[in-house]
């Protein structure tokens, strides 16, 4: 008899238990969303902020093979902007133009633009990206060439950065490639001791393809990435640069930088290589501008830089990682 209460009192309970456990699950848990910290007047779209990017300048933003979708630093930032001022984020190609964007107002802001260019016609926020055209060497480099040193240094044909390293070491120094993946062989294969590219870029490359090598200097004054907004949307300026602070100050970007170039970028105390001289510590970026003959050259240089880094070999793309492209035309010379 008491097996057989035991029994029947266990099955109760067993019973009453699983009603409790089904009338939870009844009840869908949904987060929270953050509150929208801009009015709908400063949206194109209310709730929703619309992000410019350009996706054929992986690591920024670029498509993966397998499918149409836009992936990158930019689209990680974009996301983060966004939460920032509790809207859900969509992602608008807008090429290399994003000052036509904005002014027709198919986007609210444009990110990966850069931020020495004062040519534009729209408000740029602080950099949240550092980069310029840096001098890769192995691991084991640590020497900054002189620019009477005659170095071998391996560039992408017709870029900035085959450019810069005949403006600074000349001729005779230069390594054409095809591509950046081929510059990056050179320097592993001991045919040249330096890669010239983007610092962003050459990061990226080198990280997708393990090749471990460091930035040692700078071939131009440290630049970097900002973030676009129309002149007149002085409501979303503010908010964007909030949500900027944020993501530089708070560690957020350092972990954005390491997934996609394996660790952060700091250039605020690089090397920056002169013209005519050896080297200079860049301190907090200060200027290490080229000679007089050089800025001279720069004006016909700049045409034939005009063609981008197509390294589309670079690192096979995956569902997380876009095909690597190349230095695009609009970075800083």
């Amino acid at each position: 008899m008491k097996r057989w209460k035991v029994g029947v009192l266990v099955f109760a309970l067993v019973a009453c238990l699983s009603v409790a456990l089904v009338g939870c699950q009844s009840k869908e848990y949904k987060p929270e969303g953050k509150s929208q910290t801009v009015s709908s007047t400063a949206l194109g779209n209310p709730g929703t902020l619309r992000v410019g990017v350009n996706a054929s300048s992986a690591p920024l933003a670029g498509q993966t093979s397998s499918s149409s979708r836009i992936v990158g630093i930019d689209v990680d930032v974009a996301a983060y902007l966004a939460d920032q001022l509790g809207c859900k984020v969509e992602i608008v190609d807008v090429g290399t133009d994003p000052e036509t964007a904005l002014s027709e107002g198919r986007v609210d802001i444009a990110l990966g633009v850069d931020a020495s260019d004062d040519s534009a016609g729209y408000w740029k926020s602080k950099s949240y990206l550092q980069s310029g055209v840096a001098l890769f060497g192995t691991a084991a480099e640590s020497a900054v060439p002189t620019t009477d040193s005659k170095p071998k240094i391996a560039a992408q044909a017709s870029s900035k950065s085959s450019w810069r390293v005949t403006n600074l070491y000349g001729d005779d120094s230069l390594v054409v490639q095809n591509d950046l993946k081929s510059a990056f062989e050179a320097l592993a294969k001991g045919s040249a001791r330096y890669v010239a590219a983007d610092a962003v870029i050459g990061s990226y490359v080198s990280y997708s393809n393990n090749y471990g090598d460091k930035i040692i200097a700078l071939l131009q004054d440290p630049s970097g990435y900002c973030v676009a907004v129309a002149d007149k949307n002085t409501e979303l300026q503010s908010a964007i640069t909030s949500a900027v602070d944020k993501l530089v100050s708070g560690g957020v970007m350092d972990i954005i930088e390491s997934k996609w170039l394996g660790s952060p970028i700091d250039l605020s105390s690089v090397t920056v290589v002169k013209s005519g001289s050896s080297a200079s510590n860049s301190g907090s970026g200060a200027s290490a501008s080229a000679d007089a003959s050089a800025s001279a050259a720069a004006a016909s240089a700049s045409a034939s830089a005009a063609s981008a880094d197509a390294s589309a070999e670079a690192a096979p793309a995956t569902e997380e990682q876009p095909a690597a492209e190349g230095e695009g035309e609009g970075e800083a010379a």
